[in-house]
This record gives C-alpha cells, structure tokens and sequence, in this order.
C-alpha cells in the first residue's frame, strides 16, 4: 500500500475515531466500551493537543483505514518527551499490508527529526502475539520495561 497519507486527525475525524476505538477494545481485550465516554474522550484530544494527538491513515481512496494516538511523557532522564503510541487501529481488512509498518516510519521520523523527542513506546496485551510479532521485526523492544498498572473501576 504505497498510495497512503498519515495526517493529523481533525474534528471531522471523530466519528471515525470513536468507531475504531470501541472496535479495537472489544477484540483485543473483551471490553465493550461506553461509545459516549470514548466520544467526550476522543473530543477532548482533538480539542487540546496538549493531551496527545490522533493520526488517521487514508488510503488511496481517501477512505480512512487506521489510526493511533500519540501521547507525550516526559522523560527527566532525557530531558525531552517521549511518545506513546497508543488507541493504534488498522480496519481487519487492511491488515498484513504493511499499513502499520508505514505509521510507524511516519512517527520514527518525526521523532528523528524533533531534538526535543526521544523515542516511542508502547504497551500491548500480551495475549496479542500478532500485534507483537509486528513490533519486533520492526525493531521495538520489551526487554526492558514491563508495565504494571492499576486502574479505578467503573
């Protein structure tokens, strides 16, 4: 798929945003998500960048095909900020072309190109050996974190 566009997702995104998210939580951990907390949620980002920013990929089409969000940590030890990639869903029809691949390369260059950015990380279920497997032949690493978290129930 070498005809896509990565761009900054816009209010007239949303709608798509929201759809992607509920999907992606529902098959890769069971959670049937609030579509109206997920939509106030996914308006707050793109209201305020500050919270992180949405990337949606377009294919040739112009049809919207995948999306992630990224979110800044920052990192005293570098003194400079650290993108999390997070919310990352491609359509299950445009899976295995190398859609994440090209996301990817699009964000490793921002954060090559921005002195003031430092790397990416991500989490992943890790059940989700497909969504790994991924990551790795794309050079990430889970040797040297592990992610422990606790989270208030609803």
């Amino acid at each position: 798929m070498n005809d896509l566009k990565i761009l900054e997702a816009h209010a007239s995104d949303h709608a798509f945003l929201v759809e992607s998210q509920v999907a992606m939580a529902l098959e890769t951990e069971g959670l049937k998500l609030d579509e109206k907390t997920v939509a106030l949620g996914v308006g707050a980002v793109l209201l305020d960048s500050t919270k992180g920013r949405y990337y949606v990929v377009k294919n040739g089409s112009g049809e919207r095909i995948a999306c992630t969000l990224t979110i800044p940590e920052w990192s005293d030890w570098r003194n400079g900020t650290v993108l999390w990639i997070h919310s990352l869903f491609v359509r299950p029809e445009d899976r295995g072309r190398g859609v994440y691949r090209q996301l990817y390369a699009y964000l490793k260059e921002k954060v090559q190109s921005d002195p003031g950015l430092m790397g990416l990380r991500l989490y992943v279920d890790q059940r989700n050996e497909r969504a790994c497997a991924v990551y790795e032949k794309l050079g990430m690493s889970a040797e040297h974190y592990r992610l422990y978290e606790w989270m208030k129930t609803f």
